[in-house]
This record gives C-alpha cells, structure tokens and sequence, in this order.
C-alpha cells in the first residue's frame, strides 16, 4: 500500500513531507504534490509532517478521496520529482480546509 496525497494539498503545497522521504517519490505540479505509488515504500514518514493532513495511507483514505489514487498514479508520471522542501504557494494559508478542490488542480 502506497501513501496518497489528497483534496487539501491543492493550491497549498506544503513540502515539508518531502523533506523526509527517504525514496524521493514525490512529484511537482503547479499547485499541488503527488506520490508515486510504484516509488513509495509505505514508511509512513510524510504523513505527520503533512500541515494540511492532505496525506493518507491508501488503506485509510477516506472514501471522497479515493479518486486521488489514480490522480497520484497518474501525475507522478508526468511530473518532474521533487526532493527539496520549497516555500508553500503564496495563499496556502487561505487555502488549507476548504474542501472540494479538485476543480483547481493544475495539471
């Protein structure tokens, strides 16, 4: 079981569970993170470090996100990977808890 990135990453990007990821199997968007589930050895690390709690175990996803499974799947083999913490976007703070999204991800 793969970790998933979810709902409350978008327009917020927060890196700081990229710091810890000892596999480096997170990947870049314009306003959102996903994490290859082929790449992720389920270590658990990213997941308390997440800010937005955006960061789930697959087994424990809640069943309105389920869809970021294959979002995460399919982006991480588009995007370029990331192993650096960055700065989060500007608005992230006014961005994290709303819920729904989807429709503002940037692919």
């Amino acid at each position: 079981m793969a970790f998933v990135v979810t709902d409350n990453c978008i327009k917020c990007k927060y890196t700081d569970c990229v710091e810890v990821c000892p596999v480096d199997c997170f990947y870049e968007g314009p306003n959102f993170l996903v994490i290859d589930p082929d790449e992720c050895i389920d270590c658990a690390l990213c997941e308390p470090e997440c800010p937005a709690e955006a960061i789930f175990s697959e087994d424990e996803l809640p069943a309105d996100q389920e869809a970021y499974v294959e979002i995460n799947a399919d982006l991480a083999g588009k995007w370029p990977n990331i192993t650096e913490k960055k700065d989060p976007l500007p608005d992230a703070a006014e961005w994290d808890g709303k819920t729904d999204k989807l429709q503002y991800l940037e692919r």
